[in-house]
């Protein structure tokens, strides 16, 4: 799917359709962790605190033991 910013004030917003939204069972007042890997923007709704750091640190493991292998897979 490709989506545009839309002008909101003096910013820009990105509208996320409702079947997303439902999928991800995200609502206007569940909150939002907005970051980057420095290529992409990640949006993630804030789920239970000892779960992310166990996906972390899981991701982390990952990274240190995969890291090289990937990164030559995606060149």
């Amino acid at each position: 799917m490709i989506k545009k910013l839309t002008r909101h004030g003096n910013s820009y917003a990105l509208i996320i359709d409702r079947p997303i939204l439902d999928l991800l069972k995200i609502e206007p007042e569940t909150p939002l962790e907005v970051s980057t890997d420095g290529d992409n923007l990640l949006v993630m709704p804030v789920r239970d605190e000892k779960r992310r750091k166990k996906f972390e640190a899981a991701l982390a493991d990952t990274n240190r033991k995969y890291g090289g292998m990937l990164k030559r897979l995606a060149e």
